[in-house]
């Protein structure tokens, strides 16, 4: 896509979103833009046309300044000054290195749509997969004891099984699969029925609460989690924050404290793999864990973590740690076709 090609005013709200979600802006900001998008995609082109030849876009809902802007410079075959400015400043990669494992990623084992704490619907995950050259995505909402993240109750999930069923009539060559974040409960439980795990493609198992819980406690929570067959992925393992932000404010938060060698044992045994969370805020687990990961023989993960589409771009920062490290690209499970994926997932 050249900087000068006009472009259609919804893919250029889009691609806004997107690029703004890749940068990690304010949410507000990428949300002027996403509201935008939902209403051009519901407004009659002939009205659009009319109503920017008359000044009035700005009273449709969800328009402001810069959306109407953009909008009614796409309108007139122009390619939006504000999507200009940020595609100058957007890198191609987000980080260098990783390019050969980048290639080698077929899907993202975990994502997350507005069915839980995600900032858009599922089609726009999908749509942003299948353009970033995807061909299975996993989208893994949290499940329903994370209320803060409107975690899924199983009501919940079992219609959003049936949305994906009737997604993947109309996605060709590609498949979102059925998945889930499921937290790992204080006993090492996991926090949704067997019977709803087994209807799954994909189960990844994190802690979200008592962080801060000691060690011995913490490694027989996370080794119970490991030895449960649903789990295939330990998600974000030591759950610690190195980069984030809170309602503007600065987020740090301490690794979690568990005998890592013990874990990442059981981890080989049972043919559970161990995220590497693309999250540029996360860099969960950091390099020194990999290793000893590595060195215990196990199966990885990288993941995006994405909470919106523009985030699925995630896993450049992962693959550049993989290939730092020196992962065999044959032990990443999303580096495999989707039916091996599949067929390891469910052989636990």
């Amino acid at each position: 896509m050249t900087h000068d090609a006009a472009i259609e005013p919804i893919d250029a709200l889009r691609r806004i979103a997107f690029l703004l979600e890749r940068s990690r802006a304010g949410t507000y900001r990428v949300k002027a833009f996403r509201q935008a998008a939902d209403t051009v995609i519901s407004t009659p082109r002939d009205e659009l046309e009319r109503r920017a030849e008359g000044g009035t876009l700005h009273d449709l809902p969800g328009i402001g300044k810069s959306t109407e802007a953009v909008i009614r410079e796409a309108l007139a075959g122009e390619r939006p000054a504000y999507l200009t400015s940020l595609e100058d400043k957007s890198p191609d990669r987000l980080v260098d290195g990783g390019e050969r494992y980048r290639d080698a990623l077929r899907g993202d084992c975990h994502s997350h749509s507005d069915w839980s704490d995600g900032g858009s619907p599922i089609p726009e995950m999908v749509a942003t997969a299948i353009e970033l050259g995807h061909d299975y995505q996993v989208l893994t909402d949290h499940s329903p004891s994370l209320r803060v993240a409107n975690g899924l109750s199983a009501e919940r999930l079992t219609k959003q099984l049936k949305l994906i069923d009737r997604m993947n009539e109309r996605t060709g060559d590609f498949t979102l699969l059925k998945g889930i974040e499921v937290d790992i409960l204080d006993d090492g439980e996991l926090d949704q029925s067997p019977a709803m795990l087994d209807r799954l493609d994909v189960r990844v198992a994190s802690v979200h609460s008592k962080l801060k819980m000691a060690k011995a406690p913490m490694t027989r929570r996370m080794i119970a989690a490991v030895r449960n067959p649903h789990t295939n992925i330990l998600g974000h393992c030591t759950g610690r924050m190195v980069d984030g932000e809170r309602r503007g404010k600065a987020l740090r938060r301490e690794q979690s404290t568990f005998d890592a060698e013990a874990v990442f044992a059981e981890c080989a045994e049972h043919q559970v793999a161990v995220e590497i969370n693309s999250r540029p805020e996360r860099q969960d687990p950091p390099d020194e864990l990999i290793g000893m990961a590595l060195a215990a023989g196990c199966l990885f993960s990288i993941d995006s973590d994405a909470h919106a589409p523009g985030q699925l771009d995630f896993v450049e920062y992962g693959c550049e740690r993989a290939q730092r490290l020196a992962i065999p690209l044959d032990r990443i499970v999303n580096t495999w076709p989707k039916e091996d994926l599949i067929a390891w997932a469910a052989g636990r």
